[in-house]
Parts: C-alpha cells; sequence; structure tokens
C-alpha cells in the first residue's frame, strides 16, 4: 500500500513559555501544503529473503542522515507493534519529496502517515484520537499529520483544536535554501513571551492585516544567524507576495500572493523552489 504524507507551512509561531521538562509551549496555526509530499510505500517483508530487522526502510530522492533504523516511519511501526504483535515485517519505501530541515514537517508527516497506514492495512481499528496519541509520543509536530487539516496548536503542538481556515485561491510559494536550521540553536535564542494577540485570532482576519501582526518567533534568532533566509523573505515580499514568513524554526520561506509569479527565475538553480495555487 501506498501513501503521500504531505507538508505543513506555520501561520504565525509565538514560544510562550518554557516548561519544567525542557520543551517550550507554544501557540502556532498549522496549515497542511498538500502540493509538496513525499511517498511512503509498504509491503510485507518476503520470507525468503530474512532480514534482522523487523522494520527496514528505503529512502530515495532526498538523502536524510542518520541511522535509518532511528527513522520516525521506522520508530512508528515499533510504537504499534507494542500494542498490536499480530503485525508482519515490513519493507518502508520513502521517496522524499519535502525538503528537509526546512520546517515544513517532513518528518513528522512520515511518522503520522506510517501509522496511518498501518492501522488501514492491517485492520488496527484505531480511531483518530488513538492515531494521535500514538504520534503525540514520537513528536511534536506528529499529531497534526493524523488530522492534516487547518489547526490552532497549543503545547508542544500537540493539543489541537480545528479551524474554518481556507486559503484556496491564493498562490504559495515556497524557497528554502540551502542551509542548514539547528532547531536546537534557535529554542535557545529565544526569550519565551505571550503575543498581545493570537495567532488564531489574526488568522480569523483579512490575510492582507497579517505582515504588520503574524509573526514567527524563531526568525529574529534565525535571521540573525543566517542573514540570507531573511533576505529571501524580504524578496517574496518585493516580488508581490501579501504575507510571507518562515515555516517553523526554518530554513524554508513561503510567501502568500494573489497572482501567478515565476519564483524560480528569481532564485538560483540549486534553490529548492515551489509555486502553486491552493
Amino acid at each position: 500500500m501506498i501513501t503521500f504524507p504531505i507538508a505543513k507551512i506555520n501561520l504565525g509561531l509565538n514560544i510562550v513559555e518554557r516548561r519544567t521538562d525542557g520543551y517550550h509551549n507554544l501557540e502556532t496555526v498549522f496549515y497542511p501544503v498538500t502540493e509538496i509530499n513525499d511517498a511512503l510505500e509498504l509491503t510485507m517483508m518476503n520470507t525468503r529473503f530474512p532480514s534482522a530487522d523487523d522494520c527496514d526502510i528505503k529512502v530515495t530522492n532526498i538523502s536524510i542522515e542518520g541511522d535509518e533504523q532511528k527513522n520516525l516511519v521506522v520508530r512508528a511501526y515499533r510504537l504499534l507493534k507494542q500494542d498490536f504483535p499480530q503485525m508482519p515485517r515490513v519493507h518502508a519505501h520513502l521517496w522524499k519529496g519535502i525538503p528537509t530541515q526546512a520546517g515544513m514537517g517532513g518528518g513528522s508527516s512520515d511518522c503520522a502517515y506510517m501509522i496511518r497506514l498501518l492501522n488501514e492495512m492491517f485492520t488496527l481499528g484505531l480511531s483518530d484520537e488513538q492515531m494521535i496519541a500514538y504520534a503525540a509520543r514520537l513528536g511534536a509536530d506528529c499529531p497534526f499529520f493524523i488530522i492534516s487539516r487547518p489547526a490552532y496548536a497549543e503545547g508542544i503542538g500537540e493539543r489541537l483544536q480545528p479551524i474554518s481556515l481556507d486559503l484556496s485561491g491564493y498562490y504559495i510559494g515556497v524557497v528554502r535554501p540551502d542551509i542548514p536550521v539547528s532547531t536546537r540553536e534557535a529554542f535557545s535564542l529565544i526569550k519565551p513571551t505571550k503575543p498581545a494577540k493570537c495567532c488564531r485570532d489574526i488568522v480569523m482576519q483579512p490575510v492582507e492585516t497579517w505582515r504588520d501582526e503574524l509573526t514567527n518567533d524563531f526568525e529574529q534568532s534565525v535571521f540573525a544567524l543566517h542573514p540570507e533566509i531573511g533576505a529571501i523573505k524580504q524578496q517574496l515580499y518585493d516580488l508581490g507576495a501579501v504575507y510571507a514568513a518562515m515555516s517553523g524554526s526554518g530554513s524554508a520561506v513561503f510567501g502568500l500572493f494573489r497572482t501567478p509569479v515565476a519564483l524560480e527565475a528569481h532564485f538560483p538553480a540549486d534553490v529548492f523552489t515551489a509555486f502553486f495555487r491552493i
């Protein structure tokens, strides 16, 4: 079976409190970006070709550093395997289309869609709420991708409230420079502050008002470390974006446009760009 994990953008991201467990409480609006996606295919492992692993994974198109057995797709399988030991051994082929280290949730989405796919493939009977609970044990952004609908998030990102937000009719441009951003370092430079107005309320206003009110707290620290990323945000505004911001902790920057723009013509060929109608 195959599924297609999607990307996300953050509409506002405010770090409001440092927790005693070392994490941070935040407020953000997650918005799904279905046009940028991975592909995740599962097949049952052939017993004629035994493997030492109960779930192995092959990643193609975009390489991912690190031990593949620590990939969130494998970890999701093993988490469910604890409660559903009847699940057979599987092979996962993950084709990466969502840029990595971009703040677009690629790894979290793969994790959540793996849970959804296992639930369907092996008829586990899990509800959305149960799948969200599993996803929350693996990553803060993972629960959002179980529902993959616009949502306001609190806590570390796991407390979700669906919202009625529809950006269809807008165009979105995404630029991801080849600049790795350390989320840990970005967090270390932030002083948690409760915003004057919640992002959930701001996104209910006309998009034209967002530029002055809708903020991503990571931008200040990330732009100071990597001014090239801040320059991309300004360039999107210069190209006509109604609203532009960094997604998550970066390094992808997105802009919302009323009319089409040949985005790739304005950035080097080795920079990831995407432009499409929502």
